[in-house]
Order: C-alpha cells, then sequence, then structure tokens
C-alpha cells in the first residue's frame, strides 16, 4: 500500500521537474502542463488513491517551486481533478483519442482559471497564446496515457 503512494508521488515528482525543467525562449509558451496531465492520470486510474488533496498538495508545491501566488495553482488543479475524479467512470469508457479532447478541455479550463485568479491577483491581460499549453497537452495525452498505463501495470499499482 504504501509502495503505490511512493510510485505515484515519484511520477509527479518527474513530472514537476518537466515542468521546471528550462526550455528555449521560443519553445517555452508550448510547454504543456505535465504535473496536471499526470495528476488527471492518476485520478482517472485510481480515483480512490489520487484525489482533491493530492492535487491541492502538489499545486501548493507548484506555487512555490514557479513563484506564482500562493494558492492559484492548488484551487485550479483541485478544481480539474475533483471533475475529472466525479467523472472517472464515463472518462475511462471514451476511447483515447476523446479522452484526449477531453483533457484539452480541462487544460483549457485550468488556464482560464489560472488567468482568471492571475488577473486579480496580479492585474494581467489576456493573451491566446496561453491557451497553447493546453491544445499541446491535448496531443501530448495519449502518450502520457500509454507510458503511465505501463509504468502502473509493470509495478502493479492498485
Amino acid at each position: 500500500m504504501n509502495r503505490s503512494y511512493s510510485l505515484v508521488a515519484l511520477s509527479l515528482f518527474i513530472a514537476l521537474i518537466m515542468a521546471l525543467m528550462p526550455l528555449p525562449f521560443s519553445i517555452e509558451p508550448f510547454r504543456p502542463d505535465w504535473v496536471l496531465l499526470v495528476l488527471m492520470y492518476w485520478s482517472i486510474a485510481l480515483p480512490h488513491r489520487v484525489n482533491i488533496g493530492w492535487a491541492w498538495c502538489t499545486g501548493l508545491i507548484m506555487d512555490l517551486a514557479t513563484g506564482s501566488p500562493l494558492g492559484v495553482n492548488s484551487l485550479t488543479y483541485s478544481i480539474c481533478l475533483y471533475i475529472t475524479t466525479s467523472n472517472f467512470q464515463k472518462i475511462r469508457n471514451f476511447s483515447i483519442w476523446q479522452q484526449a479532447v477531453l483533457i484539452g478541455l480541462f487544460l483549457a479550463l485550468y488556464h482560464l482559471l489560472q488567468f482568471w485568479l492571475n488577473h486579480f491577483l496580479l492585474d494581467i491581460y489576456f493573451n491566446p497564446r496561453y491557451l497553447w499549453p493546453a491544445l499541446v497537452g491535448m496531443l501530448c495525452w495519449p502518450w502520457v496515457f500509454l507510458l503511465l498505463r505501463k509504468y502502473r501495470r509493470h509495478f502493479r499499482i492498485r
């Protein structure tokens, strides 16, 4: 039981490293939200283990690591994970490409919520390029899904 939690935490740690890894300036706006993709996978695959509490804690770590206002990522991760966890049975029945479109919508919701909160806290203005990571994350979902499913089955995470 404890081993399952540590393996899930390891995958989130790797996603956090990928989210913080420096990229060239021209590619940076297209960086997918690795941490949220991994959280959404685990909330669909293991909703009894990975839930809103994981999202809140992971969001706080992201807030501290990126220097964003404390609680913005926590709240937005929690909202997205609440939606995926409460609908995990429906989402599991979709094909992988239908899931990708749905995940893209969740990522767009995440970015719009994050913009809205940052607009009130930091007085920033909307730029359509804020939604590029949602599109890229939607395209990455099939590979993230297949990789994490193989990881889950190999290590028998339940």
